[in-house]
């Protein structure tokens, strides 16, 4: 599950299957992936535990993968539904190799709502778990091989969705109980951020406990993990490591933005006219030995910043007559920007900016300052 809005077409991230209560959902061509592997894994083995069955393993193997994909649309359906109920934005439902997750926008939510939000899904399997089980104790005893191909899919589907809710509720991150820990910390401190910290870090030693109960168990009881054991366990591994790591930089991240200004990034600066001659331009340097100059339009909009090495070998001769802009680098169109933009906003600004530099103006328009891109970035890393 992420609040992260989808990038790009949805043609180019997978098959659009149509819209349920007003939410898109799409199937990755990753889903193809797990679909093959659950076939080439289960198939061999329904046939060694049913002889009769041939290649009806096969085909049971695949119903077995459509079955989990149907169980993951119904846990991903109950986030949306729920998220609707709060009223945040749904983007898209995307069913994918490591299952699904649905696209909202969180951004306003609150510890309780955050919890029910995520709850929902593992709830929904638990639920859809019930409901087939009453069926199952219901349904009359089939005979033959299609009755055992029926009770074999009602037992896959039952243990499935108890398997994908139980899952979920472990308590970390990227695993819907991790918002559980998240929301606790959250609440006590009043940052969410600090919360999604947290439970990324209970997500990474979830992680580390699963691959020693995956590899170790069997060790423990005498044998050892199969091959098919342990490709599942470092695949979840690896799922689970990468997702509780982002969560981490993400909410680093977020921490991080309020304290990035333009104003005390950049580099103090004194604007010129670019009408100003070399000349001129030495005499300014005199008074300001180290601070970049930038060139000003007659509207006063920054658009050039001056080169110190061509400013420096301007013959003396020349330098009277000598345009300041021969001497200077083009910025982009509209690079500059407000010294107080901090956070969010002010990569939200730079984002709509070419170029890599970008004059910092104060209220009144003057020139204060030259941003480097590259210094926000390094900012934002924590660098």
């Amino acid at each position: 599950m992420t609040d992260q809005p989808a990038r790009g077409g949805r043609f180019r991230e997978g098959i659009p299957l149509g819209h349920i209560a007003g939410v898109p959902i799409v199937l990755a061509q990753s889903w193809f992936v797990i679909a093959a592997f659950t076939v080439i894994v289960f198939g061999p083995q329904l046939q060694r535990i049913h002889p009769d069955m041939g290649i009806w393993g096969y085909v049971i193997a695949f119903c077995y993968a459509l079955l989990l994909l149907f169980s993951v649309l119904v846990h991903e359906l109950a986030h949306a539904l729920s998220a609707k109920m709060y009223g945040w934005p749904i983007h898209k439902i995307v069913l994918n190799l490591w299952g699904g997750h649905t696209e909202f926008d969180g951004g306003k939510s609150r510890p309780g709502a955050a919890v029910v939000v995520a709850f929902a899904g593992p709830v929904a399997n638990f639920v859809l778990a019930g409901i087939a089980y009453l069926v199952y104790l219901a349904a009359p005893a089939g005979t033959g091989l299609a009755g055992a191909v029926l009770l074999l899919l009602g037992n896959i589907f039952i243990w499935a969705n108890l398997l994908i809710g139980g899952f979920n509720i472990l308590p970390g991150l990227p695993l819907d109980g991790g918002r559980l820990v998240e929301s606790i910390v959250w609440k006590a401190t009043g940052s969410q951020e600090k919360g999604t910290i947290a439970a990324g870090w209970a997500g990474r030693i979830v992680t580390i406990l699963i691959v020693i109960v995956g590899l170790g168990w069997p060790v423990w009881l005498g044998g050892g993990p199969d091959l098919t054991t342990i490709v599942v366990t470092l695949f979840l591994a690896g799922f689970l490591w990468m997702g509780a790591s982002a969560s981490i930089a993400n909410a680093r991240l977020r921490l991080r933005l309020p304290t990035v200004t333009a104003g005390s990034l950049a580099v103090p600066a004194v604007g010129a006219p670019a009408t100003c001659s070399v000349a001129q331009l030495w005499a300014m340097r005199a008074a300001h030995p180290s601070a970049p100059i930038i060139l000003c339009s007659a509207e006063g909009r920054p658009s050039a910043v001056v080169d110190e090495p061509s400013l420096a070998n301007v013959p003396p001769a020349i330098a009277g007559h000598t345009p300041a802009t021969s001497v200077a680098r083009t910025l982009a169109p509209g690079a500059y920007v407000p010294q107080q933009a901090a956070g969010a906003e002010l990569v939200q600004y730079l984002a709509q900016l070419a170029g890599s530099e970008y004059a910092v103006i104060d209220a009144e328009g003057r020139v204060t300052g030259l941003l480097q891109q590259a210094v926000v970035v390094a900012a934002l890393q924590g660098k």
